[in-house]
C-alpha cells in the first residue's frame, strides 16, 4: 500500500480561486480592496522570503499589500508607534509582524498592541480565548491549513484518535483545541504528545490521524504508526544542500517509510506550507468583510 499524498499546492489553489471571487465582489459591491500589512524588523533572510512569499500572495489576489522593511535596531517604542500607526489606517485589515524578532524587542508587547481585529496571525490573546471557547474570531494560519486539508480531501475526524506530536502555541495546542470542538473537522478524541511523553509510539500508533509538528526531521517513522493513518506534516527543516547549492528539505516524519503504511499523508515540501499562506490571504478577506 501506498499512501493518497494530499497536495496542499492543489487545495490552495482551490481556495485562492473562491477567494478571488469574494474580494472582486468586496470591490464591486463595497468598493472594499482588502489590505494587508507586513512588517520587516532587520535582514533575515528566511524571513524575507516569508514576507516576499505573502506579498506575491496579495498581489496575485488583489489584496493591497504594504511591505514595511525596518532596520534591526529599530527602538521598541518606534515599532509599537509603527503598529499603533497600521491599528488606525482604514486601508489596512490585517496586520502581520514577521517572527522572529531581534533580541531587544519583547514579542509579547508587540502581539499584544496589534488591533485584535487586524490581528490576522490569530496570536493575540483575545483572537486566542474566543479560539478555545469556540467563539468566531481568526483562527491561527496552519492550524486552520490543517484542518482545510482535512476536510477537503474527505478526512472525516468525527470520533477518530487524533494524535499531535509537539505542544507548540503556533500549531499543537490550536490544533488540539480546533480538534476537540463541535464544528466541522472537530468532535476527536484528542492525545498531545510532546518531549516530556515517555512512549510517543505508543500513541502515534493508536492514531487514525497523526499531526506532526516537532521541528526536527523524521521525528516519526514508519514503525510508529499503524496501517491506515492519515498523516500531516507540518516540519519544514533544511538537511542539506544539493551540487548545485539547493537546500533539501524534510518534514518531521520519515516520508518514505510512513507513505507505506499510510492511507493518506501530506509532502515536503508542497503540504502545510502553501495552507498557511492562503489562510493568512483567507483571514486579511474575512477582516475586511467585517469592516462592512
Amino acid at each position: 500500500m501506498s499512501a493518497k499524498i494530499i497536495s496542499g499546492t492543489e487545495i490552495a489553489k482551490e481556495i485562492r480561486v473562491e477567494l478571488k471571487q469574494e474580494i472582486a465582489e468586496l470591490k464591486e459591491k463595497h468598493g472594499l480592496t482588502p489590505g494587508l500589512a507586513t512588517v520587516l524588523v532587520g535582514d533575515d533572510p528566511a524571513s524575507r522570503v516569508y514576507v516576499g512569499q505573502k506579498d506575491k500572495s496579495c498581489n496575485n489576489l488583489g489584496i493591497y499589500s504594504k511591505m514595511i522593511n525596518l532596520p534591526g535596531d529599530i527602538a521598541e517604542d518606534d515599532l509599537l508607534k509603527l503598529i499603533d500607526e497600521l491599528n488606525n489606517d482604514s486601508s489596512i485589515h490585517g496586520i502581520l509582524v514577521q517572527l522572529p524578532l531581534p533580541g531587544h524587542i519583547n514579542g509579547t508587547r508587540v502581539l499584544y498592541a496589534i488591533d485584535p481585529n487586524k490581528d490576522v496571525d490569530g496570536f493575540h490573546p483575545v483572537n486566542v480565548g474566543k479560539m478555545v471557547i469556540g467563539e468566531k474570531c481568526f483562527l491561527p494560519c496552519t492550524p486552520h491549513g490543517i484542518l482545510e486539508l482535512l476536510s477537503r480531501s474527505g478526512v472525516k475526524t468525527e470520533g477518530a484518535e487524533v494524535v499531535i506530536v509537539g505542544r507548540s502555541n503556533i500549531v499543537g495546542k490550536p490544533v488540539l483545541n480546533l480538534m476537540l470542538q463541535k464544528r466541522p473537522s472537530g468532535n476527536a478524541t484528542v492525545t498531545l504528545c510532546h518531549t516530556r511523553t515517555k512512549d510517543i509510539a505508543f500513541h502515534t500508533k493508536r492514531a487514525d490521524i497523526l499531526i506532526v509538528a516537532t521541528g526536527h526531521p523524521k521525528t516519526v517513522t514508519g514503525d510508529m504508526v499503524r496501517e491506515g493513518v492519515v498523516v500531516i506534516d507540518v516540519g519544514v527543516n533544511r538537511i542539506g544542500k544539493t551540487a548545485e547549492g539547493k537546500a533539501i528539505l524534510a518534514g518531521d516524519v520519515e516520508f518514505d517509510s510512513v507513505k507505506e503504511k499510510a492511507a493518506a499523508i501530506t509532502p515536503v515540501p508542497g503540504g502545510v506550507g502553501p495552507m498557511t499562506i492562503v489562510m493568512l490571504m483567507k483571514n486579511t478577506v474575512e477582516a475586511a468583510r467585517n469592516t462592512i
